[in-house]
């Protein structure tokens, strides 16, 4: 039984970013899932936000590197130092005992080796319990949807390292599918278009940078412009070159309208009572890549179903993971 004493957490481990509920608190962290290590040792330089402003910018010696790719641990040992850092940051001590029980939040359809994985991780740094949760699931309940009524809801996570649709009813998932394409995918995209129709090379964080200043899913958004600076392939000296939002929007249409296939996957795995309610009540847009302009309207023209974002699209499945103790 928890006491009101021990701390008790939720944990939304994804692949672009790290973001810590304690009960009572609410969000205590929310950080990028990045380590930077030395590459002889593997002894680490920074983690998080003081990892991400050293991308692409660090000497030979030091590496960066990404513990979760589509949403599961790619590194064990390199996840385990990254949480170990995040809860001494949040609790001034470098593990978890105190901590009563943690949930975890992990992609649908991910293996019972995989989830163990994540638990152990966890527990092996002083948990008493770990228990994961698919994040879907976790997400609807932060966003205050009531999962538990005999009523189908469709939640659509755009992540880091995965996108997934689910549609959830009587406390559990119905139907689900998850796509590799999502933010950091996004961002892949714009790096190889902007080598291939300027001959410039970018990094990644003038990509995601590229992203939330120009990128728009609205043809008939108001064009921006942005000033991006990069490497010539050709020369291989510094360049500077102007892009704009219509430029870049047959990427990020491409993009959504992959987004729209894993919808109409997931609805075509739907019982139709459950489909129609879907109708009635709408998608659920959360995560990094529901902060994209004019996704919401773009999903709602070609799905022809009520879509909104929730209200805190990068930190509700993290609340929902610590609201369903």
């Amino acid at each position: 039984m928890l006491t009101t004493f021990e701390r008790v957490y939720g944990i939304d481990l994804g692949t672009s970013n790290t973001v810590i509920f304690e009960r009572g608190k609410g969000i205590v962290l929310n950080e990028p899932s990045v380590v930077a290590r030395l590459e002889a040792s593997d002894e680490i330089v920074a983690v998080g936000l003081e990892a991400q402003a050293m991308i692409g910018r660090t000497p030979a010696n030091v590496g960066i590197e990404y513990p979760l790719r589509s949403g599961v641990i790619a590194n064990f040992e390199m996840t385990s130092k990254m949480l170990r850092h995040f809860m001494k940051k949040i609790q001034g001590r470098s593990s978890l005992v105190r901590a009563a029980q943690v949930y975890i939040s992990v992609p649908c359809g991910i293996t019972a080796v995989q989830k163990r994985a994540v638990e152990e991780t966890v527990v092996l740094k002083g948990a008493k319990k770990a228990v994961t949760v698919e994040e879907p699931l976790a997400a609807a309940v932060g966003a205050s949807l009531p999962i538990h009524e005999p009523i189908g809801h469709m939640v659509i996570n755009i992540g880091g390292g995965t996108s997934q649709a689910a549609v959830v009813s009587m406390g559990g998932i119905v139907a689900s599918r998850s796509s590799p394409r999502a933010s950091r995918s996004l961002d892949r995209d714009l790096m190889e278009y902007v080598k291939r129709a300027h001959n410039v090379e970018i990094g990644e964080r003038t990509a995601e940078e590229m992203k939330i200043n120009i990128g728009t899913a609205d043809a008939s958004a108001e064009t921006r412009a942005m000033e991006v600076r990069g490497r010539d392939v050709v020369s291989g000296l510094p360049r500077s070159i102007r892009l704009t939002s219509d430029e870049l929007f047959p990427i990020v249409d491409e993009f959504v309208a992959s987004l729209v296939d894993t919808i109409r996957s997931t609805l075509e795995l739907c019982p139709p009572e459950l489909a129609g309610d879907v109708v009635e009540q709408g998608i659920l847009l959360c995560g990094g890549g529901a902060l994209l302009e004019g996704i919401d309207q773009r999903i709602r023209e070609d799905v022809r179903v009520p879509v909104y974002l929730a209200d805190r699209p990068l930190e509700c499945t993290a609340v929902g993971t610590g609201m369903m103790l």
